[in-house]
Parts: structure tokens; C-alpha cells; sequence
């Protein structure tokens, strides 16, 4: 059935960390925010991700609401970077950039549910089970149409925030999306040892391809980017073949792999939007871009979207004005660009099977790690952001 069409000031389109965030932003500067998630309200959400959370990231959603105490997540309070085969380390310490820890990992269905809790306090009018099918931005107002479980309806706001990577971003004028294909898998897995972690997330480059061990509870979350092949035969193949794997590509640090499990997939595209902005609509978060898990900077560029977007409309009438728009596309330029270069120049980098590479790999590690106003300025990027105004 059709619905009456809904008004708000600002319509989000997609209720994951970074769209709840922007819908909780605005409803604190008291704009009446409709927000349409595709999930159906309270459903279970089954995703094997932890996220990695700058310490700047935890601030952000903190005092949006959005990170509640008690909400279960495990610090980081050090980062070791090294490579398979080659001599060479850097360790980045909480104590670098003056601040308690380095981050937090948390699971997505975590953050999510405090975000949805939060979302429901703060008097967000959250369309649940419907999915946006249509986005027509005119000069004064854009229009959403979409569907769900009651059937079709519409929606007009000032300012429409799409905060989702789906295929609503390409019937956008003026905007198109560049893509990628890294031809890569990412591995994910809970991971046991005889050790505890102690607080360190490990960046390890590994022959087979980077992998990532970040603190999760009392173990650790796998992530490692391999071949679709080898990650597809991994992950269904023997517990025990996967931990061998993983024994030989990390060593020894943290003692003896004991146990591995719930592996999941998923591929590995960087996608980038030709523009963040047009016509009364603001591109955030996995709309704006998604990047190489390498170096956890994804959703953390997402809050800064979201955070900056809020900042720079907050107290205007029309939050959908075209120079404040642009002040925001041009506000993101510098960091998204710096992130996206960090990213993918890191995977080239350590894609090298060249024994000359692997040493200036080693020189340049072991100069971060010997230069300590290197080293604090390379942490304050990486929870901050590169090249970033917030």
C-alpha cells in the first residue's frame, strides 16, 4: 500500500555505525532525522566482523551516545608491524600520542545494537525493513522513495545522506564510482594461543599476504588477505590446516596457535565516489568509499565523514545548502585521499617479492621505530586520520 509522504530535515540512507552516527548527530543539533535501514527492527545481525576503532573513533561515538558503558570491546594498546623474512620492526604505543590506548576492537553486531538502542533514546524516526529504491534530488528538497514490509512510501528532507556502498550511489547525477579489483580474499578468524595478546594488535606482512591478529577478548581476530583460492580452502578446509598456516606465516610470538575458529570471507575492492556531494545529497561512510582492510582505516574515515558533515551544517537553516556542501566535500578531500594513498600504496609496497624491497621494507621500519617524532606523528595519523580536519 502507499503511504503519505514523510518530511523530515534530514533523510540517512543505511542504519550501519557510520549512517547511525550521522542520525545521531543531527537529532542532537534537534533536526528531525528519518533514518531507512533494510533490517527488519531487532534482527539478529549475523556478521563475523570485529571492527578496529581509533581511540578518536571511541571519542566520536561516545558522545553521540553510541558507546555505552560496558559495551564489550578489548583495547589496543600497541601496534607491531613487522614482515615474514626480513629484519625489521616498528612498535606504536598508546604513549605516542599521549592518550590511554590506541583504539578498541569491537564486534559489529555490538556497536550496532548500542547504536540502534541509542538511536531509539534519542528520538530518531528509524524506518525499519525498508529499503530506499529511488533518491530525486531537486533544488529545494530531495525525495526518497522506498519499500518495505507495508509496501511503498516517500520521503522528502533538506538533505539526504547516503551512508550505504549499494547501487542507489550510481543512479546519482554527476556521480560515479571507481573500482578497484585487488583480486584478494579476506580471511577472518577467532584465534587462540598459549599467550595472551597484552593489549598488542600485530600488522604482520606476511609471504602469503598481510595479516592482521588484533586483541578480541581473551584471543585474538584474524585477519589475513590471501588469494580467493586460498582463503575459499582455508576457510573449508581442517581447523588445524589453517592454524598450521597461520603458525608459520606469524612465528612464534604469542606462543603456539591452539585454536582457530568461525572463519569467514569476503572480497577485497577498493571503491572510491567521483564526488562526495551533489544536488542535496552527502555521500558518507561505504557510499564515499571503502578501503583495503590493511592498517584498520575504513570505518574510522566513515566517523569522520559523519563527523564533519554534522560540524559543518550544524546551526543552518538549510543543511542541505550547496556551500556548505561544498565546504564539506572539500573538507574530506585531504584525509580520504591520504587514507585511500596510505592503503593502497601499503599493499603494492609489501606485494613485492623483490629482496632489494624487502630491505628498504626493514630500513624504513626500523627508522620509524629508532625516530620517535616519526613515529608519534605516523600514530597521530593513524587515530586522527591523514590529512584530516576533525
Amino acid at each position: 500500500m502507499n503511504r503519505d509522504v514523510l518530511h523530515g530535515d534530514v533523510a540517512v540512507i543505511g542504519g550501519g555505525p557510520a549512517g547511525a552516527l550521522a542520525a545521531l548527530l543531527f537529532a542532537r543539533q534537534g533536526r528531525h532525522v528519518l533514518l531507512f535501514e533494510a533490517r527488519a527492527e531487532g534482527e539478529v545481525i549475523r556478521d563475523a566482523r570485529a571492527l578496529a576503532l581509533s581511540a578518536e573513533s571511541q571519542r566520536h561515538l561516545a558522545e553521540a551516545g553510541g558507546w555505552p558503558a560496558g559495551l564489550p570491546a578489548t583495547a589496543i594498546d600497541t601496534v607491531h608491524v613487522s614482515q615474514q623474512g626480513c629484519w625489521g620492526r616498528t612498535l606504536i604505543r598508546a604513549a605516542d600520542v599521549g592518550l590511554p590506548h590506541l583504539g578498541q576492537v569491537v564486534d559489529y553486531a555490538a556497536l550496532t545494537a548500542a547504536l540502534d538502542a541509542e538511536l531509539a533514546a534519542a528520538g530518531v524516526d528509524v524506518l525499519w525493513g525498508c529499503r530506499a529504491e529511488a533518491l530525486d534530488t531537486l533544488a529545494g528538497f530531495a525525495r526518497v522513495r522506498y519499500h518495505g514490509a507495508q509496501g511503498a512510501g516517500a520521503a522528502t528532507a533538506r538533505l539526504a545522506v547516503l551512508a550505504e556502498g549499494g547501487a542507489l550511489i550510481d543512479t546519482l547525477a554527476g556521480i560515479h564510482r571507481d573500482e578497484h579489483d585487488y583480486h584478494q580474499t579476506a580471511l577472518l578468524a577467532q584465534v587462540r594461543f598459549d599467550a595472551p595478546h597484552r593489549g598488542v594488535a600485530y600488522e604482520r606482512f606476511s609471504q602469503d599476504g598481510p595479516l592482521a591478529l588484533l586483541p578480541y577478548g581473551d584471543g585474538c581476530m584474524l585477519v589475513w588477505t590471501r588469494s580467493p583460492a586460498d582463503a575459499e580452502a582455508l576457510r573449508d578446509g581442517p581447523p588445524e590446516v589453517l592454524a598450521a598456516a597461520l603458525q608459520k606465516a606469524f612465528g612464534e610470538r604469542l606462543g603456539a596457535v591452539r585454536s582457530v575458529e568461525r572463519p569467514a570471507t569476503f572480497p577485497l575492492r577498493l571503491r572510491r565516489a567521483s564526488r562526495v556531494t551533489g544536488r542535496r545529497v552527502a555521500l558518507i561512510g561505504n557510499a564515499a568509499q571503502t578501503v583495503h582492510p590493511v592498517a584498520a582505516q575504513g570505518l574510522n574515515l566513515g566517523i569522520r565523514d559523519a563527523v564533519t558533515l554534522a560540524r559543518l551544517t550544524a546551526g543552518a537553516a538549510d543543511p542541505g545548502e550547496p556551500a556548505l556542501l561544498a565546504r564539506y566535500a572539500a573538507a574530506r578531500k585531504p584525509d580520504t585521499r591520504a587514507v585511500i594513498g596510505f592503503t593502497h600504496g601499503l599493499m603494492r609496497v609489501f606485494e613485492s617479492r623483490d629482496p632489494l624491497v624487502g630491505v628498504a621494507r626493514a630500513v624504513g621500519m626500523n627508522l620509524l621505530d629508532a625516530l620517535p617524532p616519526l613515529r608519534r606523528r605516523f600514530a597521530g595519523h593513524l587515530v586522527f586520520g591523514l590529512g584530516g580536519d576533525v
